[in-house]
């Protein structure tokens, strides 16, 4: 890892040490702040070569996951070798990378889940799917570029597109691989899942290990072979809760009133089963960070949703809001998240929780300027923490192409 004084500026918190992790002619970023890719000790974590932080591109050939050790001075090892790999995600006790080899094409193809331990050994392939979904006659194809494993490290989820290059509007839809029943199953579908963004929750608790959170994007539009053109669009997204059974659909209490829409940005409050999104609001122009609980599903009502507790966390941010991006620590005391007030610079600001659920964040504090989206307003910081809270991490193309850093000394 390459020191980064030059990151660090006048408005910092004293003693603040910025680090490049990766660097060279193709793009190293870490993968979407919501993803699973920490050991628990914080020490080990998984970047991917040849990427933007959103995703793989499918027909690069130097596309892989690495391993990046931390206390090794960043040094990074590939984990994957196969050509087209994506979703990766760390079990939960950090012994293993799963990740999907997706050979699939539209109506057709296959794809596999593997897994890998973190040092190389033990490669091996778990399940594969080379025809229909068990009990449908879909075909996924586009293996969305991020999964999620639940709490107990007993089930991996990821959408995909089940479209058959004929019909307009077909379906994308959450799976779940049920690693104890070697199943793979269809929780929920619909052309309006184009973007899920499934996240199981991170509680230990046993029933709430089955929940997954996902994305669903009125308005979105996307061609025959599941090209996505647009992903939202009127009121814009809706937020849900249900389980990995299929069963329990709810609604977290959020946008979709006219006002308030939400961004698309959401992720897990910790270990608890809080969660919290970034809206944008149509009167002020602000973009806040609202947490919440979900409520029974009664409808695309978002906000109105009969039941739901919702807090809006921003309401004492001392500037206008206009937050995008962020993560909470795993104990769900501190969150870090970019804000950009006009689109060309991305800030990081830290912030801790109230005593109670209801209060606002407190003890805002500035860390750098990212001097990310340069080449592009996709190119986003994504901070995220480490597991214990001491280290952010966030992606920027200041070199002129998208790279990994790491921030420490956080409190000066």
């Amino acid at each position: 890892m390459k020191p980064r004084p030059d990151l660090v500026d006048d408005h910092s918190p004293q003693g603040l040490e910025v680090y490049q992790l990766t660097e060279g002619p193709l793009a190293t970023s870490h993968l979407y702040m919501e993803a699973q890719v920490f050991t628990p000790d914080g020490k080990r974590m998984v970047v991917h070569k040849a990427s933007m932080h959103h995703g793989f591109e499918r027909e690069n050939p130097e596309h892989a996951y690495l391993l990046c050790d931390l206390e090794n001075g960043g040094e990074l090892s590939p984990l994957t070798h196969e050509f087209r790999v994506t979703s990766a995600s760390l079990s939960p006790d950090g012994e293993y990378c799963y990740y999907f080899h997706d050979e699939t094409v539209l109506n057709g193809g296959r794809f596999a889940l593997k897994r890998v331990r973190l040092d190389g050994t033990e490669r091996e392939t778990l399940m594969t799917l080379d025809g229909p979904l068990p009990g449908t006659s879909y075909r996924p194809s586009r293996l969305y570029s991020l999964s999620t494993v639940s709490s107990d490290g007993r089930r991996v989820a990821l959408s995909a597109f089940l479209g058959d290059g004929e019909r307009p509007n077909s379906p994308w839809g959450v799976l779940v691989f049920d690693l104890d029943a070697d199943e793979i199953r269809l929780v929920i579908e619909g052309p309006t899942f184009l973007n899920a963004h499934a996240q199981y929750c991170r509680s230990r608790d046993a029933e709430a290990s089955h929940d997954i959170m996902v994305q669903e994007n009125h308005g979105g539009e996307f061609d025959l072979e599941g090209a996505v053109t647009r992903l939202v669009s009127g009121k814009g997204a809706d937020i849900h809760l249900i389980r990995d059974d299929g069963t329990n659909l709810r609604t977290f209490p959020w946008g979709r009133d006219g006002r308030e829409s939400c961004q698309g940005h959401q992720c897990w409050w910790g270990r608890s089963t809080a969660a919290i999104t970034s809206t944008e609001v149509a009167d002020t122009k602000a973009c806040e960070l609202v947490a919440g609980r979900p409520a029974p599903f009664s409808g695309h009502v978002g906000v109105h949703s009969p039941g739901g507790w919702r807090s809006t966390l921003s309401r004492e941010f001392p500037q206008k809001p206009r937050f995008w991006h962020f993560q909470t620590d795993a104990e769900g005391q501190r969150l870090v998240t970019d804000y950009s007030l006009d689109g060309t610079r991305y800030d990081l600001y830290l912030a801790r929780f109230g005593d109670t659920e209801d209060d606002p964040l407190q003890d805002w504090r500035y860390l750098l300027d990212t001097r990310t989206a340069r080449t592009s307003r996709s190119t986003h910081p994504h901070p995220f923490f480490s597991p214990d809270g001491n280290k952010v991490f966030f992606n920027s193309d200041e070199s002129g192409v998208l790279h990994a850093y790491m921030a420490v000394n956080l409190d000066g």
